[in-house]
């Protein structure tokens, strides 16, 4: 009887909501045979979007969409909402993620011809994904508000007002649309929280309606040639679900070394500096995964009439037209390249030219993410950003054109069964790009020939297994506060986080009392000051940035991230502290003006903050001997604590779940080995 009214139920749900046909219909649904490991990168771009999804969510439960409280919103989440910090990280690393595996995805289709008749509109909805996927990425690489957010905001949303070249007021006007106002301020961080909450459903919508197209012809394949009868296919499951499932435990090993291990090294540490509309970042960048496009950007020079003064299109246009159109031009891809055969596997000119074209991109990534004056392999990098741009272009309106017309192909498998007992040659090549991209194409960091390469020291917190040296720390803290402390804020620290590094509670509470911070409005609603408690901020020695410039002739950064905000943080930041040198030992080129020191790891060589370190400063309690090294090296332990007080919790969690996804890794190749050797496979 139970079965029954179970059995009557499910029959009722089934004929409104047919769920369980549509599992039925995946588990049956048949597949070509031969599909490579870079057929995994559609699944993988799958699992990044829920990721991205889901921290997004709970991220936007604790973020604050105004310009005086969104960065210190941001680091709210990461020191007190339960792994916030984890929570950040993965949304921040699963972008890069979601990029690494789109661009992995889309080379692959561009390889196979997956863009070729009958899948063009599968194509299309592809390339549409990818575009709403950029914005959604531009819009959440605002939000955090750091120096690199603000200034790639007001960068790229001024490229519109290029558009007045074409209609007098039209790119102005979309400009302040896009920004609620003249200026990037609170109306743009408003508009762009919104949006970037809004666009993931709309991306998976769209994704829904592409795995859709798929379905309607089914997938491509290494060979590019159609499934004839049942031999060249096989169902979607069990095989290429476990499959997927060792792709995925790959892919996630990638992505939680990054999470737990290097969390910050694919973004930029200007964004841990509190966005400044009165300073200007010397290098502006966007996010790895838009260099190409920037490096076309800033390529194109005027247009003009050859061997006279006439331009036809300022650069500025022609250069936000050409990166609009490098992305656009896909569209057409499927009518450039009119080959009859799909396969770049049996196409050897075209082979070459296809690899040139990807080692192209990474180059013009790399141009991108480097100084538009700076020089490469002896080169400027205009002039290669040029060359690199050129060949882009020329890639899709002119090589694959004549290729269409005058390559010879090799000679194709007459179907798919028969190609099937060549190995998975090209499944080591799709994992190896995955990683190559991830790295390859990270941001270059804006180097100078002025700047010293900083000093590389040991520290207790380096590598997988790093701790904190708790007595160097306290130390350390003793030296910012004697020391440092006049000129410097760690705002982003409470008195009680002391506790952490082996301060006790008594000792917290007394040194609170020392100072007063203010509160209020009281019964009158006026302000009023107070002895501080162990759940306020440290005080910093300014009311405001204003009082600290007048008091300093320049604003003295908060050290609360300062690590993070540096390249190579901790030893740049030692390097720097123990770097001073008389102004007479100062290079030719390098102007130390009256008043500055000289300091060859500062960017320029002219520092306004005199030596801050000098032997026996400071009195240790443990009796250390408190030399200008020791001090040095106290204070940076400090600071890295400060900037990431989760770090012991972070490593150690991150070696437990590397384990896992190795066993879990592990076992999913054995099971993938002996499902597929029941076809011989």
């Amino acid at each position: 009887m139970f079965n029954k009214i179970v059995n009557t139920s499910l029959d009722w749900f089934e004929k409104r909501l047919p769920v369980m046909s549509f599992m039925k219909h995946q588990g049956e649904y048949q597949t070509p045979r031969n599909l490579s490991y870079a057929w995994n990168f559609g699944s993988l771009a799958m699992i990044a979007l829920m990721i991205q999804i889901v921290t997004g969510i709970f991220l936007a439960m604790n973020y604050v969409p105004h310009v005086d409280h969104a960065f210190d919103s941001v680091e709210r989440i990461m020191r007190d909402v339960p792994y916030g910090w984890l929570l950040r990280y993965a949304h921040a690393v699963g972008a890069s993620m979601f990029f690494a595996v789109t661009y992995c995805h889309i080379i692959r289709g561009l390889y196979y011809g997956s863009y070729k008749a009958p899948r063009e509109v599968l194509w299309w909805f592809g390339i549409i994904v990818f575009l709403i996927m950029m914005a959604t990425a531009f819009m959440g690489y605002v939000l955090p508000w750091g120096q690199m957010s603000f200034w790639g905001a007001t960068v790229i949303t001024g490229l519109f007002s290029a558009f007045d070249y074409v209609i007098d007021g039209l790119g102005t006007g979309i400009q302040s649309f896009l920004l609620g106002g003249f200026s990037v301020d609170d109306p743009t961080l408003n508009r762009f929280y919104a949006l970037h909450f809004l666009l993931p459903f709309i991306l998976l919508g769209l994704v829904a309606v592409h795995v859709i197209a798929l379905h309607v012809h089914g997938s491509n394949n290494p060979t590019g040639v159609d499934v004839k009868d049942k031999k060249d296919t096989i169902p979607f499951h069990p095989y290429y679900t476990i499959k997927d499932f060792f792709g995925f435990g790959v892919y996630f090993i990638i992505f939680f070394g990054f999470v737990f291990f290097a969390p910050n090294y694919l973004g930029h540490p200007d964004n841990y500096l509190m966005a400044d509309p009165m300073v200007t970042p010397p290098h502006i960048v966007p996010e790895w995964y838009f260099l190409p496009f920037y490096a076309i950007l800033r390529a194109v020079p005027d247009i003009g009439i050859p061997f006279t003064d006439i331009v036809l299109m300022k650069s500025k246009l022609a250069g936000v037209i050409a990166m609009f159109g490098s992305i656009l031009i896909l569209f057409f891809l499927p009518w450039l390249d009119k080959h009859p055969v799909r396969s770049g596997k049996y196409r050897p000119i075209f082979k070459i030219l296809f690899w040139l074209f990807v080692a192209n991109g990474i180059l013009l990534g790399y141009i991108g993410g480097s100084p538009a004056d700076g020089t490469t392999f002896g080169l400027p990098n205009i002039i290669i950003g040029r060359i690199t741009t050129l060949y882009y272009f020329a890639y899709f309106v002119a090589i694959l054109p004549i290729l269409s017309k005058k390559e010879r192909a090799i000679q194709v498998p007459e179907s798919i069964y028969a190609e099937t007992k060549k190995k998975y040659g090209n499944n080591i090549v799709a994992i190896a790009l995955m990683i190559f991209v991830s790295f390859a194409s990270v941001s270059a960091s804006a180097s100078s020939s002025d700047v010293k390469h900083p000093k590389q020291l040991k520290w207790a917190f380096d590598g997988a297994f790093g701790k904190f040296d708790k007595s160097s720390i306290q130390r350390g803290f003793q030296v910012y506060k004697e020391v440092c402390s006049a000129c410097h804020a760690v705002g982003q620290l409470h008195f009680r986080n002391l506790q952490e590094v082996g301060f006790s509670e008594a000792e917290v509470k007394a040194l609170a009392a020392g100072y007063n911070v203010q509160d209020g409005p009281d019964e009158d609603g006026e302000m009023f000051e107070r002895p501080a408690r162990a759940s306020d901020r440290i005080p910093g020695p300014y009311k405001n940035k204003n009082h600290a410039v007048a008091a300093n002739g320049a604003y003295p950064p908060d050290l609360s991230l300062i690590v993070k905000a540096r390249h190579d943080g901790a030893n740049y930041i030692y390097s720097l502290l123990t770097g001073y040198q008389p102004v007479e030992k100062a290079p030719k080129h390098v102007i130390v003006p009256e008043g500055k020191s000289y300091n060859p790891y500062f960017p320029g060589g002219a520092i306004t903050m005199p030596p801050p370190l000098a032997d026996g400063q400071v009195t240790f309690q443990d009796n250390t001997e408190a030399t200008s090294k020791q001090m040095a090296k106290d204070v940076v332990n400090f600071l890295q604590w400060a900037a990431e007080p989760e770090m012991e919790h972070r490593k150690s969690m991150g070696v437990k779940v590397l384990i896992f996804l190795t066993v879990f890794t592990a076992l999913f190749w054995v099971a993938k080995r002996r499902i597929w050797s029941k076809i011989g496979q």
